[in-house]
């Protein structure tokens, strides 16, 4: 008996989630930790990037950049895919709170997108020797970002709701193809990026130092990526709801009246 209580209750604990008013305030609270320990990871990454991993033999200096660019890269990818599994969340239970979560996915994914290819044009430059060559993973990258910047286009251009939770829904999960390809790129095709550091089959091959920068800056990245999406779903979840009694409330708090 106590254990079919502890299952059927269960499902409502995550039921409350869906609840507007129970999310709002788990993403002011959650936006707020994951900022701060974003801030946390970032200045300790920094520290062991700076100056504690050693000089590349091959790329000297330049292979620092490397700590913002493979976080980037990792967090645009990681967010199309948690795109792809809310719009299913959305489209099987019809849940508010799982179509707003992709909204405000898609600006922060494509912040990273961004990043990950202006870090890439730096690092090529002295590696390469340019900066852009039309390689299958940074061809694919940008083809990422053209399906971030389309669906926050649509987002802006459809008028009705229900239409535009849709289409976000099954662009994210049609357009969710292009991570794999990004991933597998150096394996399936002969390209000038390199391969991954850190494998299951080689295991790591940089050094020590090098791996905890690069550890602590991807935490700072997906810290800092979660404390945005709730601030973000927060926000739009206040709009959407702005003349209902608690959302009223909440707004004329924050303006101090």
């Amino acid at each position: 008996m106590s254990s079919f209580n502890q299952s059927s209750a269960q499902p409502s604990t995550w039921r409350r989630f869906a609840s507007p008013l129970y999310f709002e305030r788990f993403a002011k609270r959650g936006a707020v930790v994951a900022w701060s320990i974003a801030i946390v990871l970032g200045l300790i990454g920094c520290v062991y990037g700076f100056l504690f991993a050693p000089l590349d033999a091959v790329q000297g200096n330049s292979y620092r950049i490397m700590f913002l660019h493979v976080p980037s890269s990792w967090m645009a990818m990681i967010i199309y895919v948690a795109m792809a599994f809310w719009s299913i969340i959305y489209l099987v239970w019809r849940t508010h709170t799982s179509i707003l979560l992709v909204r405000a996915m898609a600006p922060t994914g494509a912040l990273m997108c961004l990043l990950s290819l202006l870090s890439g044009a730096i690092w090529g430059k002295p590696t390469w020797g340019t900066y852009w060559v039309w390689d299958a993973r940074l061809t694919a990258m940008l083809l990422l970002l053209f399906l971030y910047l389309g669906l926050i286009a649509l987002l802006q251009s459809i008028r009705s709701e229900q239409r535009a939770n849709l289409v976000a829904a099954l662009w994210s999960i049609v357009g969710v193809v292009s991570v794999p390809i990004i991933y597998f790129s150096v394996i399936w095709w002969n390209t000038l990026h390199q391969g991954a550091s850190i494998t299951m089959s080689r295991g790591i091959s940089i050094h020590p130092d090098m791996l905890y920068a690069l550890l602590f800056m991807s935490f700072a990245a997906w810290a800092y990526a979660i404390g945005m999406i709730l601030a973000r779903a927060r926000w739009l979840l206040l709009n959407k709801y702005a003349h209902s009694d608690w959302a009223q409330q909440i707004i004329l708090a924050k303006e101090g009246h």
